[in-house]
């Protein structure tokens, strides 16, 4: 087994009351794909910054390999200060670090470079931030919710960098699909402690519900042991006076274990508030569309949406879902075409900027300030009960929002948008931040939901466990309408996955598109534009290919690597292969397109 770059043991950290660490442990070595997951509030988010060096504990220990290179990806990167997207990402590298592969990240994250941080959107700063983070290519990469606000071509692409990368990966997301793909092993923080189960995510819910069973047996064993003791401290002390007294001490460590047993955290009680039935049909669009400007979002799309059907959006962050989804519930006007809205329509929306006042209390918050009760599903209740539902303690209720984390202020829009009375529910990227436990409960809801939802999502394995077709667009802004779910929407699309789209539709800088190939052997009176632009750029991108190559060969040529590092010599050779096929590529292209420059200046 390799050395550890990374090793962090018996880790203690509280805030006050309970510890939020416990004698926690996380440890990584060289191409390690570990998934840290655990309910929201276990500290995962902590545990991650423990290892990055931004938070100390207050016991335990911390061992990082001298040499090696971390790089920590936030929740919420802090871009304040930087001019541009790239002076921001080449901020990242470190001395010996190649540029032109923050070029490259930053292309193919789907940014020019030249973009101003203040202008960014939620998914174009995520993105960004993992430009900074992958340029390097550090020994150590840890990612936290590196999936939020991405889109499905975005994550698709992510889950293929982070295969190729000799990195060691730790990394917390609550996309189920995305931590199959991804992960070798999987850590689970649980009250304070940490297990290690050596196999991806896909294994990890049947091993933890295994655990939780066991621990259940246990307390009940340890209980009715309990029961037996204090049946002979009551009618059996007629044995030797010192042997009884150790017994009864055994009795109350016994008493004292079962009393400090913290149970696994109570589940979310989702339910949503109906109102009457709305009419059969609830959505009906006739030839709509959306431009702005030179840009066309959304051309001659019409659909008919009856009661019951769960509809899901897909596209990649910019496409116009949001806009799409606006026309469809009547909060923007189409252009073109008409939009008809059902009758008695009661519409709940969870909206994806989610923006709430840090300053209002919980309690406010979740009874618009209108005292201490709310009317869920026509019943009167107690806002200290509604918050129980969803796991908020009763001295929360006056807590400011500003106070919660991520999960937790997810878990409360999600619970007044629950207490509204609706037969139509619109989610705009409902599953941000939720954990495990809480996305299962909100599937079986919308899933088992009486009314009509309309469902923004990147979260496949989501939309696959709850909508009943998919909208899609298929550029120009033409959307199409899938039955069933994401895999379905797939299957009937060739298996062509969204990412595998992009590289047909827009080719990477390091090769041209077929299309562009047939041109460029076309007779033509001149180069097109981005022929004159890949005449000018593939020198330097050859360039930076034998430096790579050079730098491989060097790493190769130590003889005491393949004794060190088997693996690692195993990923070089391959990395050099590609390397090597990637230089031929751009040098047949550069040669192609410098003989057609020859051939139309001879002309």
């Amino acid at each position: 087994m390799a050395p550890p770059l990374l090793a962090l043991d018996g880790i203690r950290l509280t805030f006050g009351g309970t510890p939020l660490l416990d004698g926690a442990a996380l440890s990584a070595s060289a191409g390690d794909r570990i998934a840290l997951v655990g309910r929201n509030g276990s500290g995962k988010s902590t545990l991650l910054k423990i290892a990055a060096g931004l938070v100390e504990p207050q016991d335990g220990e911390v061992f990082r390999q001298p040499s090696a290179t971390i790089r920590y990806l936030p929740q919420i990167p802090d871009m304040e200060g930087f001019a541009s997207v790239r002076a921001y990402v080449e901020t990242g590298l470190g001395p010996a670090d190649d540029p032109y592969r923050a070029t490259y990240l930053i292309e193919n994250l789907g940014l020019t470079g030249e973009e101003t941080p203040d202008s960014l959107s939620g998914g174009e700063a995520r993105r960004a931030a993992l430009a900074r983070v992958l340029a390097p290519q550090p020994d150590i990469v840890l990612l936290d919710e590196p999936t939020n606000h991405l889109d499905l071509e975005t994550i698709e692409w992510l889950e293929e960098e982070i295969g190729r990368t000799s990195s060691a990966v730790i990394l917390i997301s609550h996309d189920r699909r995305f931590l199959e793909r991804v992960s070798r092993a999987t850590v689970w923080l649980d009250r304070g402690q940490t297990r290690r189960l050596e196999k991806g995510f896909g294994h990890f819910e049947a091993w933890r519900d295994q655990i939780l069973e066991e621990e259940e047996r246990d307390q009940h064993k340890l209980a009715r042991q309990i029961v037996r003791e204090e049946h002979w401290l009551r009618y059996g002390v007629t044995a030797r006076r010192k042997r009884n007294m150790r017994r009864l001490g055994d009795l109350q460590d016994m008493r004292k274990r079962l009393r400090g047993h913290r149970g696994p955290e109570g589940l979310v009680s989702l339910a949503a508030s109906d109102a009457a039935e709305s009419g059969k049909l609830v959505i009906e669009a006739k030839a709509i569309g959306k431009r702005y400007g030179d840009l066309t979002v959304v051309d001659n799309f019409s659909t008919r949406i009856a009661r019951g059907a769960r509809i899901g959006l897909v596209g990649p962050n910019g496409a116009g879902k949001t806009t799409l989804l606006k026309m469809l519930t009547g909060e923007l006007a189409p252009d073109i075409g008409s939009v008809r809205l059902g009758a008695n329509l009661e519409v709940a929306t969870l909206d994806q900027k989610r923006a709430v006042d840090p300053e209002e209390t919980l309690g406010h918050f979740l009874t618009d300030g209108r005292g201490e009760t709310l009317v869920v599903n026509g019943e009167e209740k107690h806002v200290v009960s509604y918050m129980k539902d969803f796991l908020f303690k009763p001295e929360q209720a006056r807590t400011p929002i500003r106070e919660l984390s991520g999960g937790e202020r997810a878990r409360l829009i999600l619970a007044r948008v629950l207490a509204r009375p609706s037969n139509l529910l619109v989610l705009d990227e409902p599953t941000n931040d939720l954990d495990m436990e809480t996305l299962d409960l909100l599937q079986e809801l919308v899933a088992g939901y009486a009314g009509t939802v309309l469902l923004v999502s990147h979260d496949r394995d989501f939309l696959d466990r709850t909508v009943t077709s998919v909208i899609a667009p298929d550029g120009g802004g033409r959307w199409i309408e899938y039955a069933g779910g994401y895999s379905d929407m797939l299957a009937q699309r060739g298996g062509t996955r969204l990412a595998d789209r992009r590289k047909q539709e827009k080719p990477a800088a390091t090769s041209m598109a077929a299309g562009e190939a047939q041109v460029a052997k076309a007779p033509a009176q001149k180069l097109s534009y981005k022929q004159k632009f890949a005449l000018e750029t593939l020198p330097k991108k050859i360039e930076a290919v034998s430096a790579s190559i050079s730098s491989l060969e060097d790493r190769i040529a130590d003889p005491a690597f393949y004794t060190r590092d088997p693996g690692g010599f195993q990923k070089t050779i391959a990395a050099l292969d590609k390397e090597r096929a990637t230089l031929q590529a751009l040098e047949d292209e550069w040669l192609e397109l410098e003989m057609l420059r020859e051939e139309m200046e001879g002309s």
